[in-house]
């Protein structure tokens, strides 16, 4: 859960440059949706988690976010939407050599609820 739903940029890149696959997940709402980079889904936490987790041992095992522009747009009070752009770098191929960096864009669709905000869908793209 998060607070504002425009802290989500960073505690996204953080939890990302630790590796941490449930923490991400654990921004989601229970029937959360997510499309990763490698075009994944999951549609609940705990796939989420498994999904990044593998990924993470794997192309994104050295993968590094850099945050960059940002559109927000708060819908009436209990809903939002973010673009974030994101430099990724450190990728690396099946051998293992660095793959170079590419940008990429996540798009968030966030809901409030009692405890705070979620990720009710995000789909994270290759900026093209």
């Amino acid at each position: 859960m998060l607070v504002d739903p425009a802290e989500l940029p960073r505690r996204f890149a953080a939890l990302w440059g630790t590796r941490d696959a449930r923490g991400i997940a654990a921004l989601f709402a229970p029937d959360g949706e997510f499309l990763s980079l490698t075009g994944g889904t999951g549609q609940n936490p705990k796939e989420i988690a498994e999904l990044l987790a593998g990924e993470f041992a794997g192309a994104f095992q050295r993968a590094r976010l850099v945050t960059g522009r940002n559109r927000f747009r708060p819908i009436g009070d209990s809903a939002a939407v973010l673009l974030q752009r994101f430099v990724l770098s450190g990728l690396v191929d099946e051998t293992g050599a660095e793959a170079g960096r590419i940008g990429a864009v996540l798009c968030a669709t966030l809901e409030r609820t009692g405890a705070g905000w979620q990720i009710v869908s995000a789909q994270f793209v290759v900026e093209a």
